[in-house]
């Protein structure tokens, strides 16, 4: 496979959170701490498990989550923010602000 490269920043920046999901499991994962999957599942709301895990996987490839598994019974696994993950995190945090201010006229395109 060859190397990608990229146009401009935009553009490996959305190379890497690719997507509805990530997004928002960036921003429950950066409000909340370490979570478990189902704590992230019930935080990340309308999201299936299949592609909860699908984008977790990609995300931890990625270097944007660490994936913590506790050897306990019954088993646990937490999953938190990497450094990476969280300066992509910090990143959002205006374009998310930018959604909360015009949220009423983006809700009114048909």
């Amino acid at each position: 496979m060859a190397k990608r490269t990229y146009t401009c920043g935009l553009d490996a920046a959305v190379a890497v959170m690719g997507g509805k999901w990530k997004g928002l499991i960036l921003f429950s994962l950066g409000e909340e701490g370490a979570l478990r999957f189902g704590e992230l599942r019930r935080a990340v709301s309308g999201i299936s498990e299949r592609i909860l895990i699908l984008q977790l996987r990609e995300m931890e490839a990625g270097g944007l989550v660490h994936r913590e598994v506790h050897h306990q019974v019954p088993p646990k696994v937490e999953y938190s923010l990497t450094a990476f993950g969280s300066s992509l995190n910090t990143a959002l945090v205006p374009l998310g602000e930018w959604g909360e201010e015009h949220m009423e006229r983006i809700e009114a395109i048909p």
